[in-house]
């Protein structure tokens, strides 16, 4: 079988301190390229960026966390990716592990991998929020139960992705804020494509980014109103986003 290829892309804002650390933590020789985009960072990231040979691709304007997504997903694809890989550059998530979030795509055991911080047990010892923690558990119970999964975690930012996945999944019509996360996830439920997850340590620290408290709220608001849609769209088939099934 021929080895696929493997794409690793990173939506940046405000990078600079973090970069190098992820950069030097992905295993030697593992992925075949690295994609920075940067959203209109206000710091060095982008030179940083191109000073590590990585290919990066600037957003003029700053468009969001979502935006950034879509520009990540559809750089890798053209450049021929086979699995795509979103690790964010803050060092939050444990770069050493992406062999074990790529394999269960490369042995096609599923077409989306999501590294779970719940599954390693460690989310509060890590530094999350009790408020994110307990929002998390809590929205991810609904969205189990809307959506008919066994998840132990929707909202991580370290996930891979099977190049048939970005390819048949409508992302590009999703927010281009943080719930194009969700959106993603309820799309691809939509079509029937299977989902794994591996087990990651929790990261929080002074250098990481993370929403606040009224964003968090905000964030699991539009949560809810995408679940609302998917509903609506399982009864009647009115899809207020695109689901496509």
């Amino acid at each position: 079988m021929a080895k696929k290829k493997i794409i690793v892309v990173m939506p940046a804002y405000n990078a600079e301190k973090t970069l190098p650390k992820t950069y030097n933590d992905i295993p030697k020789g593992f992925v075949d390229e690295i994609i920075l985009v940067d959203d209109a960072s206000k710091d060095r990231t982008v030179e940083i960026g191109k000073e590590l040979g990585l290919k990066v691709v600037v957003h003029k304007q700053n468009l969001g966390y979502g935006a950034n997504q879509k520009t990540c997903y559809k750089e890798a694809i053209t450049e021929g990716a086979d699995i795509v890989v979103m690790l964010h550059p803050d060092y939050q998530y444990d770069p050493t592990l992406l062999p074990h979030i790529v394999k269960p795509i490369e042995d096609g055991k599923c077409d989306c991998v999501l590294g779970s911080r719940i599954l390693a047990k460690d989310a509060i010892k890590g530094g999350m929020p009790w408020y994110k923690y307990f929002g998390n558990r809590t929205l991810t119970i609904i969205e189990n139960l809307v959506l008919g999964q066994k998840l132990s975690e929707y909202h991580t930012g370290y996930r891979a992705y099977s190049r048939e996945l970005l390819e048949k999944v409508p992302f590009e019509s999703n927010s281009n804020n943080f719930v194009f996360d969700t959106e993603i996830i309820i799309q691809l439920v939509a079509q029937k494509f299977s989902i794994k997850e591996s087990p990651v340590p929790t990261r929080y620290f002074k250098e990481a980014s993370s929403i606040d408290f009224s964003r968090s709220v905000e964030y699991g608001t539009a949560i809810l109103l995408r679940l609302t849609y998917y509903v609506i769209w399982k009864a009647s088939g009115i899809q207020i986003f695109r689901i496509r099934p």
